[in-house]
């Protein structure tokens, strides 16, 4: 007996948009947000939380700390999915950032996401869909201060 082929999760409309820029989702960076992002992390680097200190240094005045772009900074970066995804279960299957330029209170960040690729694969799960995503985050001059991938997986 021939074993049937499935079919593939990764519809023709969800390929269009692969490469595709979402919409952007801009964010003020407030001193108050980066105080408030340390205490939960448990970040007590002056650098981050004392002006005083922060001005001492080669940065001239406090930065947010690296894991910041992983909250409000980051969200809603594509907004609404913009297709359907059949497998509604899903999971964070890794984030990386290439931070190149600090980030200071008073700075607007615009982020603005693309999907770069998707992959199925069959796994102890069931069907799997990876989608990995690129975002992009610039200041209020333009200036690129960090790129984040991504994948999600849906199962």
């Amino acid at each position: 007996m021939a074993q049937q082929q499935k079919e593939s999760v990764i519809t023709p409309e969800m390929k269009k948009w692969i490469g595709v820029e979402g919409p952007p989702t801009i964010y003020e960076v407030e001193k108050g947000a980066i105080r408030k992002f340390c205490i939960a992390v448990g970040d007590t680097n002056p650098l981050y939380l004392d002006e005083e200190y922060a001005k001492k240094t080669k940065y001239g005045g406090i930065i947010a700390p690296l894991g910041f772009f992983g909250t409000p900074v980051s969200s809603g970066a594509f907004g609404q999915q913009p297709y359907e995804v059949s497998l509604k279960r899903v999971l964070n299957g890794g984030t990386e950032y290439e931070y190149i330029k600090p980030v200071r209170p008073g700075d607007t960040i615009i982020s603005t996401r693309k999907i770069t690729d998707f992959q199925e694969r069959d796994g102890r799960l069931g069907r799997t869909l990876y989608t990995s995503s690129e975002t992009i985050y610039r200041n209020q001059r333009g200036e690129v201060v960090a790129i984040g991938r991504g994948t999600t997986i849906n199962y």
